[in-house]
């Protein structure tokens, strides 16, 4: 090895020998500890797509899995008629069990009218003894609102309610209606 290597100054081939071979051992680095990443691995994890349809998104989600009628065992409450759709209260809330044996896993919120239908996703365990969220929201337009329970053995119980949003709160692609 020469002085002009030990004192830092590389030819350009040695410095691209030396970069590629960085990318090389990251990438491998990586897929080993990380697992490759496979195409379409956002929609399964459940991130939301662009301009992806209600019916796409509940899909993507649920598979081909029933919706059982959830009226009497969740609780949705949100405004009749929403003044800014850019902050919408809404409350959820499951009256189905929390025990270890059975217990709801996941609460989804999804407007049908969103350019992006899944606002949230929310994850419970038995230990949180009840479900519940209350969060603000966007609505691009009046629409729709879904609440979906998800419990542990993948049964699906789902409310909706239909909300008339004044001022959308996602920007004006979405046409009021």
């Amino acid at each position: 090895m020469g002085l002009d290597k030990l004192s830092g100054n590389f030819s350009r081939r040695a410095f691209l020998r030396c970069a590629a071979a960085f990318f090389a051992v990251t990438t491998v680095a990586k897929s080993a500890l990380f697992g490759a990443e496979a195409p379409g691995r956002a929609a399964a994890s459940g991130f939301p797509l662009p301009d992806e349809k209600v019916e796409a998104t509940l899909k993507r989600l649920f598979g081909n899995r029933p919706l059982h009628p959830g009226e009497g065992k969740l609780k949705l409450e949100l405004p009749l008629i929403a003044e800014d759709g850019a902050n919408v209260a809404v409350t959820v809330e499951a009256g189905l069990p929390m025990t270890p044996a059975s217990h709801v896993g996941n609460i989804y919120i999804i407007s049908d009218k969103n350019r992006r239908p899944l606002i949230a996703r929310f994850l419970f365990t038995p230990e949180a003894g009840k479900a519940y969220i209350g969060t603000n929201i966007r609505l691009a337009a009046t629409t729709d609102v879904r609440a979906v329970a998800e419990m542990n053995d993948g049964t699906l119980y789902a409310v909706s309610r239909h909300v008339r949003v004044t001022v959308g709160g996602c920007g004006d692609d979405v046409p009021q209606g």
